[in-house]
């Protein structure tokens, strides 16, 4: 009996930790995504180009990069750009159903623009040089326009998974702005405006920052809201 109770009991140990992981998910990627940024920000801090980053412009620039693709690039970087953000919080104020998700998604913005431009000035980092496809000024890490596509669109995403009631649409919608987010990045890699390094650290950042936000300001901003999105 001892020893069935012993391999039932290590049978069963993975289906606890996938238990105990999945009711601590928030925690989980506070932690994962906390010691990449800080193992990111140790190496840029030594003045090093990590392995990440020559991967990156070994695949990305050197052999990615194609005139056809280039105004693709583009048009995904223009995605996290002001004018951009500020049509589509005006959609999600005059579309999205509920009290004030508008208001929500625009106090997200606005504090991770703030948060990104201060760890900007704290770490300054210069931008890569002598392949850019853009102008752009100001420090490097972590990534603006990556901070920004994933607390915007990730917000969007939390709101879809939470609120949308149709399956469908709902990995539909969620596939479509984790694309976004994802395609974001890679074009400030193929653009050669950031290392793969600061795109990196960005989404890590926005990813605790969401799970912050969610937690503690969504719920004042929606209080008392029954379906923001459904």
């Amino acid at each position: 009996m001892d020893e069935r109770d012993a391999r039932a009991g290590r049978a069963a140990l993975p289906a606890r930790l996938w238990g105990l992981v999945r009711n601590n998910l928030r925690l989980v990627l506070v932690v994962v995504c906390g010691a990449v940024f800080l193992a990111l920000l140790e190496d840029v801090l030594d003045g090093e180009l990590m392995k990440l980053d020559r991967a990156a412009y070994w695949l990305v620039v050197q052999h990615m990069r194609a005139d056809w693709l280039t105004p693709i690039m583009e048009s995904f970087s223009a995605l996290a750009t002001p004018v951009t953000l500020l049509v589509l919080l005006l959609a999600v104020a005059a579309f999205a159903p509920g009290r004030r998700p508008g208001l929500c998604c625009a106090a997200n913005l606005g504090l991770v623009v703030l948060l990104n431009q201060v760890l900007k000035v704290i770490i300054q980092r210069p931008r890569p040089e002598g392949f850019r496809l853009a102008t752009v000024g100001g420090f490097s890490f972590p990534s603006g326009h990556s901070m920004v596509a994933m607390a915007f669109f990730g917000l969007l995403v939390w709101f879809v998974w939470h609120y949308e009631r149709d399956r469908r649409m709902r990995l539909g919608l969620c596939a479509a702005f984790l694309l976004v987010i994802v395609m974001v990045g890679l074009s400030r890699v193929y653009l050669g405006v950031h290392y793969a390094s600061d795109v990196v650290a960005g989404f890590c950042m926005s990813v605790m920052w969401l799970a912050v936000y969610t937690r503690v300001a969504v719920p004042l901003f929606l209080e008392d809201d029954g379906s923001p999105l459904g």
